[in-house]
């Protein structure tokens, strides 16, 4: 058997306007989830209907009292109710104390009551995505899947299903294109557009568009499963990252840089 050497070869995988979009993309989005979650404290419910059902929500976060007094923090989906307290529902109020309030205040931009302030942050943060998705549409067509992709996805989440194994690699894998294509084409405009239908600046001038997701309430459904999917992908993505090389995709995402064995 003839004898192999391996050598690391540095190859220049990131463009620099790709590394910028990147890292402003994921400032923007941790500041859409926090100030998106100060909004949703000020009517901390989902409803699948044209109109606020307030007495049929699908999904609900808020606080009731035990038969002694104590406050208790509860989720309610349907019919099903957890105990969240401390964590949702009931906790930290920003200022020194607690109050009930769907997501605690270590968790929303800003931190105190201020619903106002939130919808600033989240628009003036929201555009910012959308300018670094124009900025990034350049690249993103790359990640479209091929028939080559949906052939080999089944033997690529059997190799992911132990990252820190997968070798790194220069070409994207067809699970990733898969993940990014989801996230780019379909999550990320769900979300823009369902956030758009719900102001009413928007409602005025395109009636169509709340009427795409089945009315505001729906709209503001189809926003927050958006959001929770986009938090999912995040925390996906950066065990992702750590598991499979931590120095060298964050040198590749930050000088452009990344390396790969090559054997010979």
């Amino acid at each position: 058997m003839p004898h192999m050497n391996e050598n690391v070869k540095r190859v220049y995988r990131h463009p620099l306007p790709v590394r910028l979009t990147h890292w402003i993309a994921a400032l923007a989005l941790g500041v859409l989830a926090m100030s998106g979650m100060q909004i949703f404290n000020a009517h901390p419910a989902l409803y699948a209907s044209d109109a606020s059902t307030f007495g049929h929500p699908v999904l609900s976060i808020g606080a009731d009292e035990t038969p002694d007094g104590q406050p208790v923090g509860y989720v309610e989906i349907g019919s099903l109710r957890v105990k969240t307290t401390g964590v949702l529902g009931y906790g930290p109020d920003g200022m020194g104390g607690f109050e009930a309030r769907a997501f605690p205040s270590w968790a929303t931009i800003p931190a105190y009551r201020a619903l106002a302030d939130g919808r600033r942050w989240h628009i003036f943060f929201a555009w910012v995505l959308v300018l670094c998705a124009v900025v990034y549409a350049a690249w993103a067509f790359a990640l479209w899947p091929n028939r080559k992709d949906l052939r080999d996805l089944p033997k690529a989440i059997r190799t992911h299903l132990l990252p820190w194994r997968v070798p790194p690699t220069l070409a994207l894998n067809p699970l990733q294109k898969f993940t990014y294509f989801g996230i780019v084409f379909i999550v990320a405009p769900i979300v823009v557009l369902s956030g758009l239908a719900l102001s009413p600046a928007m409602d005025a001038h395109a009636h169509w568009l709340p009427a795409l997701f089945g009315g505001r309430q729906f709209a503001r459904i189809w926003h927050f499963a958006g959001m929770i999917a986009l938090m999912a992908f995040f925390v996906v993505h950066l065990l992702m990252v750590a598991m499979t090389g931590l120095v060298n995709n964050l040198r590749s995402m930050i000088t452009g840089w990344f390396r790969v064995k090559e054997v010979t």
